[in-house]
């Protein structure tokens, strides 16, 4: 099935460190905090006409959660939740309604997928959104840092996709094929090679590395 995965789970980053490997040498990691997370719902080709599980974590004030939400917690049997996100499975009939999937999901040495939101940075310009040339520097130069001539004198009109200032950030990022240095069950973290989108408590999914 197109998309779908063997496996997957919820975290959030907790921050970079560094680790030695197995010949001494420094090895970027990030450390997330993934799981436990709970099965809300599971969704079959046959009723959905896609295959997939949702999933629950991190615990949420009942007060903060309405009516609807409420009685779909209340059907799995859960306490409410923060964050859910679907995932699609090849076969969701490994897994029930209010199973627990915690971190030792995953070993030691597979390959990951994370996906996150990554940083805000606010208004830019060119050269720091796309790393464009700067203008010449020089006395008397109209433009230093500006985007200059957008080049549709015909059309009369800016096309999309020109590179142009705005936004930067806050996007959603995949990370694919991160190696798994650690899993450590008994506090549900799991460490990772490299970095992942986003500041420390950003919201990530996990997930079985599709390319590898």
């Amino acid at each position: 099935m197109a998309g779908a995965v063997s496996k997957g789970i919820l975290g959030k980053k907790v921050g970079m460190t560094q680790i030695f490997d197995s010949d001494g040498k420094i090895v970027p990691v990030t450390l997330i905090e993934a799981g436990p997370c709970v099965v809300l719902q599971k969704k079959t080709h046959e009723s959905e006409g896609y295959s997939a599980i949702q999933l629950g974590f991190v615990d949420k004030k009942p007060k903060s959660v309405n009516e609807p939400m409420k009685g779909h917690f209340k059907k799995a049997g859960v306490t409410p939740k923060k964050y859910l996100r679907e995932i699609r499975v090849g076969d969701p009939e490994g897994y029930e309604v209010g199973q627990n999937i915690k971190v030792d999901l995953f070993k030691e040495g597979e390959r990951v997928d994370v996906v996150g939101t990554s940083k805000g940075k606010g208004f830019a310009g060119t050269i720091k959104r796309y790393g464009l040339k700067r203008g010449a520097m020089t006395h008397g130069s109209t433009h230093h840092r500006s985007p200059g001539s957008l080049g549709a004198t015909g059309p009369q009109k800016v096309f999309k996709g020109r590179k142009l200032p705005g936004r930067m950030g806050t996007d959603r990022v995949t990370i694919q094929g991160l190696k798994v240095m650690k899993v450590d069950p008994e506090r549900n973290v799991m460490i990772v090679k490299g970095s992942v989108p986003g500041v420390k408590g950003t919201f990530l999914l996990i997930k079985g590395s599709q390319k590898r």
